[in-house]
């Protein structure tokens, strides 16, 4: 089921990233970098117990809890509301695979590709949007693969540069070899070129 699931969505992923470059005019490319913080053991109480109780019992997890990375992200405005993103990240960690006992720090290598609704436009100072997308990581000699689904906010500085915070939430689709987790980032990026 979850194959299937996973071969819908990059079909429909593929479709509209081709359907909306086609009608789209041509705008800026952006490049960055971004910081981010991995939280395994949050998502771990809310499926343990419930999100009411994690909320109520103030019970998520401290940023020491959370293991820290370093990402570089691609950003592709398709339409006025609708970009593109892609990010390659490295954080050294043990994951916690499900039914492995992990007992060494390792590199994982995360790559996720996502679908960005924004709720305003470039003329404004403040984008919220919504993410969508599917991800891979390599830890060690294991692969595996996510849906990452999520919120971010892009904040425009005078058309030069964008600081971008995203939080998702990355469900495992290889079940043996990837783990529910947050994970929580923010990053600034620069246009490649001049609008056109």
């Amino acid at each position: 089921m979850k194959k299937y699931l996973l071969l819908a969505i990059i079909g429909t992923f593929l479709f509209a990233t081709s359907t909306f470059a086609q009608d789209a005019k041509e705008l800026p490319k952006s490049f960055g970098v971004s910081f981010f913080l991995n939280d395994f053991a949050t998502a771990a109480r809310i499926r343990t117990t419930s999100l009411n109780t994690v909320v109520s019992e103030k019970s998520f997890s401290r940023v020491g809890e959370m293991s820290a990375g370093l990402a570089v992200n691609y950003f592709k405005q398709m339409q006025p509301r609708i970009s593109y993103a892609a990010s390659l990240g490295l954080s050294g960690m043990r994951y916690p695979m499900p039914g492995r006992n992990i007992t060494k720090s390792s590199m994982l290598v995360d790559f996720s590709a996502t679908l960005n609704l924004m709720m305003t436009t470039n003329e404004f100072y403040v984008q919220p949007y919504l993410m969508l997308g599917v991800g891979g990581h390599k830890y060690g000699p294991h692969y595996g693969a996510y849906l990452p689904a999520g919120l971010g906010l892009k904040l425009n500085i005078f058309e030069e540069a964008n600081v971008f915070v995203t939080s998702t939430y990355r469900v495992p689709v290889t079940t043996e070899t990837a783990n529910y987790h947050f994970q929580h980032a923010i990053g600034i990026a620069a246009p490649l070129g001049k609008k056109k």
